[in-house]
């Protein structure tokens, strides 16, 4: 197994040219899957997490996430970022605490956004948003810099008028404030994608694809993001199959909704391949 400091050197690394996938997974088979698939890195998702649980996206406790990236940075030979919310704290020096934790438990790179989680003001306002930025990114430094800091946007997922102008006004600031990697989470178009990636250059940008968007790894490496990520899509679609065949056999008693389903052999044969790497 790569030590912590090999792993988040390799995760920088990927971060400084072309383009990666870094799929979601929400447990550890999960991960060493994606690992015995060839992903290069992996990345936590809120909402995966929160479903194994029975709970909606945003609504599992601080000390669980850590204890689950901890569990996930453990178990992976590969780098993990961590989908580290809104640093589960409102005041900046709260966020610098948690980040710091976060990074404790051996994770090659963390998420911060700039969404308070509250329905009457779906985000911190701008110059909150920075301060607690610049204070995750202090964090990050008093335990050796080496950590990769993801500043999130998630103005796309509110109401604003303009969320384009207003995503970019934000992640360029986050940018400055020493942010490794640039993040807005709902922009799907093109031209949306192609602003932001301008707007930040030459910092590298995550795009995040939790759907058919028409726009394939080769699209999106051409308009020159760096990383893409699925979010809760990997999750939602097993939770899709789940459904499917459960669904039918309560409401039709058949167990159709089995097939195409792998085979216990072919899972474990994945897992070995993984194993066999250690």
């Amino acid at each position: 197994m790569p030590t912590t400091a090999e792993k988040r050197r390799n995760f920088r690394g990927l971060h400084e040219a072309g383009c990666f996938v870094i799929p979601n997974p929400w447990d550890i088979g999960g991960a060493l899957a994606l690992e015995a698939l060839g992903f290069k890195a992996i990345a936590t998702t809120s909402a995966g997490l929160a479903f194994s649980l029975g709970l909606p996206d945003n609504a599992v406790a601080r000390d669980l996430v850590l204890d689950h990236c901890r569990a996930m940075a453990e178990a992976s030979s590969i780098p993990v970022n961590a989908d580290f919310e809104n640093g589960f704290a409102d005041r900046p020096e709260v966020v610098a605490d948690n980040v710091r934790l976060c990074v404790a438990t051996g994770v090659a790179g963390l998420s911060i956004e700039d969404a308070t989680g509250k329905s009457e003001q779906p985000l911190y306002d701008f110059d909150s948003a920075l301060e607690r930025m610049k204070a995750a990114r202090a964090a990050i430094d008093d335990t050796g810099g080496d950590t990769i800091l993801v500043a999130r946007s998630e103005v796309f997922f509110t109401k604003h008028p303009e969320p384009l102008k207003e995503a970019i006004r934000r992640l360029v600031a986050f940018a400055d404030a020493g942010a490794d990697c640039l993040y807005a989470p709902g922009a799907t178009k093109r031209d949306e994608i192609s602003a932001i990636v301008n707007a930040v250059a030459p910092k590298p940008v995550n795009a995040l694809v939790h759907g058919p968007t028409g726009l394939s790894v080769a699209d999106l490496a051409g308009l020159g993001v760096r990383r893409i990520s699925v979010g809760g899509a990997l999750a939602r679609s097993a939770w899709g199959g789940f459904l499917k065949a459960a669904r039918q056999i309560a409401e039709e008693g058949r167990f159709d909704g089995f097939a195409g389903a792998p085979s216990s052999k072919e899972i474990v044969d994945l897992f070995a391949k993984v194993g066999s790497r250690r």
